[in-house]
């Protein structure tokens, strides 16, 4: 640790889940929190901290050109880790421009299907994905097997709240890096971290 560089415990996460109310939509449990929702608000000093430790394993990918993260919550999360890291970053959205090149991606999530589009992505780019939570997985895979197509090279994959089994059999199936700052359960109608 660098002289002046604070020590980040991700202590604000913690609590910020702690607090974060759960509601159900049909069989899915869905935390309402600031970084997956942006309700009540998103903090700056919360963001930050998350950014830091994101910032870290980011660093440990090698090369990137290009941060790429799923319209609309991981739009803060790669807004300020671009400015931190100067690099550029790709926004997957929920609308179709019609573009030269324009990849659709069917998703399913948990409790909705629709299409995002792909533009600004060509074979050979170094990326990293960033996004605020994972759970079914639906969405992550559509968007990995698609940029798969395309060529990217997919360097590390960057999520901030793990809430389900998704992860391995992304993982596996494939071939990525998948890190997440923490993983959690709904236990009793509320938020149990199980490590982070």
């Amino acid at each position: 640790m660098q002289r002046g560089e604070r020590t980040i415990t991700l202590d604000i996460l913690k609590k910020s889940l702690m607090d974060a109310p759960v509601i159900k939509k049909g069989k899915y449990f869905y935390v309402v929190h600031p970084i997956t929702d942006g309700i009540p608000e998103i903090k700056p000093e919360l963001l930050n901290e998350i950014i830091g430790e994101m910032q870290k394993r980011v660093e440990r990918c090698g090369r990137i050109e290009k941060i790429v993260t799923i319209e609309s919550m991981g739009i803060p999360l790669a807004t300020a880790l671009s400015i931190r890291l100067n690099i550029p970053f790709v926004i997957i959205r929920k609308r179709r421009y019609g573009l030269n090149n324009e990849r659709i991606v069917k998703q399913k999530t948990g409790y909705s299907k629709s299409n995002l589009y792909i533009n600004g992505l060509k074979k050979g780019d170094n990326i990293i994905i960033v996004d605020d939570i994972l759970s079914t997985g639906g969405t992550l895979s559509s968007v990995i097997s698609e940029l798969k197509k395309i060529g990217v090279n997919i360097n590390g994959v960057f999520i901030v709240v793990n809430k389900g089994n998704a992860l391995e059999t992304i993982r596996d199936k494939f071939k990525v890096k998948i890190d997440t700052i923490v993983n959690i359960d709904i236990v009793k109608g509320k938020v149990y971290i199980k490590n982070i």
